[in-house]
């Protein structure tokens, strides 16, 4: 299978330029960018509420946010506000410090975020699996569902028949004509229908009160000493690591769903800049949103940072322009659009029979694994971390049973030929040092590694190991066939690691 082809920034900017030569391509960014911008108002309030501050916190962050990232990210058509991962991080901060406190660590955190992309943090993106990757996916999109079923319990019984009418739209709609986005049909027809019946049912109104002015430009009021640093470094760091993973494996996955490889160092410098900016004009920080993504990449078509630049326009425009008329949108039809985005999103051919037989039992743990951790704690970044952890133990298991000790036939019985074959570490070479016969073995035994790689410490530890016990019974171990890079590292550590007897 042939890997995605890159997205450099001459592709990116000649993608924008294509954009905006074609009424088509240009269409098709706009309304992707209003309706995510309108999917945004709903959740950027929620999270403020759980951040414990008020709703325009989160809101300008998301409107800061997805303006700056159109121009300093890496992943084209992304979408970054905020985010509830980042509102839990920072919630203890806002809640014993109030929120200048609060602004101060979002800045600090966008300024650890551009240190660890310097740092290539970027580049560990490659040792997570596949399956995790998986786990990933399908734990976003049971989140996503999970969190609209508050605005399916105890609600007017009207909800239930519009969720159930906008899902029909966005169903049906694709398959007669793709030239508007069916999220932004349903939104609009659901909203005509609630104001033109009067019906009483939930809407955007109810989730907060919309701000009526514009962000400004603002700088903590925080002291510069030692003890503030103290309070928000750990809380700093902690947005910093979590908006990073979030982002990368969010990035990741639009790699995968448009076929384009995007520059992760370019986005972790971008997620920081854009804290740095949100933090300095009021918002509560934030990362990439994988519902608004796929609502902007999947549902929607989009593929250029356009989108993402508008979605952050038209958000601002909605809440401070036109609030009253964002307020009477129903909840049903938000409700709607994401059980969409949540079905899409979940990998379903990872759960299918056939493919469950023909996987191996560990990936398949490792996937669920993921999964369950996501789901419990409601972090993505704890279960990523859990789920890498699972996988390399699992790895590490079945890498162990490759390796084995055989005996070689000799001609002269005054020497014992060993042969190791297999990658030595570990989780490997612990029992190496039972598979040897230290007291029937002659005076000269030679271990042959022509077949064998040492990967560590602890393979080195072991032979030491070996070579005591034999010559604790007089014997001498010639240790033969070793390749040029498990040469140097027993040459540097053979006789220094006070190996056990």
């Amino acid at each position: 299978m042939s890997s995605p082809a890159p997205v450099r920034e001459a592709d990116a900017r000649h993608s924008v330029r294509s954009a905006l030569t074609s009424p088509r391509l240009l269409r098709t960014e706009v309304l992707a960018g209003l309706v995510v911008a309108i999917a945004l108002i709903p959740e950027a309030i929620a999270f403020s509420i759980i951040a414990g501050v008020d709703p325009r916190v989160g809101l300008f962050s998301s409107f800061i946010m997805a303006v700056v990232i159109a121009f300093t990210g890496g992943r084209p058509a992304m979408i970054t506000a905020a985010t509830g991962a980042i509102a839990l991080v920072i919630a203890p901060v806002a809640r014993e410090h109030g929120l200048d406190y609060l602004l101060a660590t979002v800045i600090l955190g966008g300024i650890f975020q551009v240190t660890l992309a310097l740092l290539g943090v970027a580049r560990l993106m490659r040792f997570i699996p596949r399956s995790v990757m998986v786990g990933f996916v399908n734990s976003l999109a049971i989140l996503i569902f999970l969190a609209q079923v508050p605005h399916m319990v105890d609600v007017p019984w009207l909800v239930y028949p519009m969720i159930a009418g906008g899902l029909a739209i966005m169903v049906a709609l694709p398959k007669v004509t793709k030239v508007v986005p069916a999220p932004l049909v349903a939104l609009v027809v659901l909203t005509i229908v609630t104001v033109a019946f009067a019906l009483t049912v939930p809407d955007v109104g109810d989730e907060g009160e919309l701000p009526d002015s514009l962000p400004y430009l603002l700088v903590p009021n925080v002291p510069l000493t030692l003890e503030t640093l103290q309070i928000i470094a750990p809380y700093a760091l902690g947005l910093a690591l979590v908006g990073l993973m979030e982002s990368l494996m969010t990035a990741k996955l639009v790699d995968d769903i448009t076929d384009t490889h995007s520059d992760k160092s370019r986005e972790g410098r971008g997620q920081g800049i854009a804290n740095i900016a949100s933090g300095f004009f009021g918002g509560m920080g934030g990362c990439a949103m994988i519902g608004q993504t796929m609502i902007n990449v999947k549902a929607s078509g989009a593929r250029t940072r356009i989108s993402t630049f508008l979605a952050g326009v038209f958000l601002l425009v909605l809440v401070v322009g036109m609030g009253d008329l964002v307020a009477i949108i129903p909840m049903a039809a938000l409700v709607a659009v994401m059980i969409v985005v949540s079905v899409a999103t979940f990998d379903w051919h990872s759960i299918h029979p056939s493919t469950l037989r023909r996987m191996p039992k560990s990936e398949t743990f490792v996937m669920v694994s993921t999964v369950a951790v996501v789901v419990a704690t409601h972090n993505l970044a704890i279960g990523v971390v859990v789920g890498v952890i699972v996988a390399m133990v699992m790895f590490a298991r079945r890498v162990a049973h490759f390796t084995q000790v055989v005996r070689v036939e000799q001609s002269d019985p005054g020497v014992r030929v060993y042969k190791v074959e297999g990658e030595l570490f570990f989780a490997s070479s612990n029992d190496l040092v039972y598979q040897f016969d230290y007291a029937d073995d002659p005076d000269t035994v030679v271990i042959d590694m022509s077949e064998s790689h040492i990967w560590d410490a602890s393979t080195v530890a072991a032979l030491d190991a070996i070579e005591t016990k034999y010559a604790a019974k007089g014997k001498t171990v010639d240790i033969q066939g070793l390749n040029e890079a498990s040469l140097d590292r027993h040459r540097r550590l053979a006789g220094h690691l006070g190996a056990g007897h």
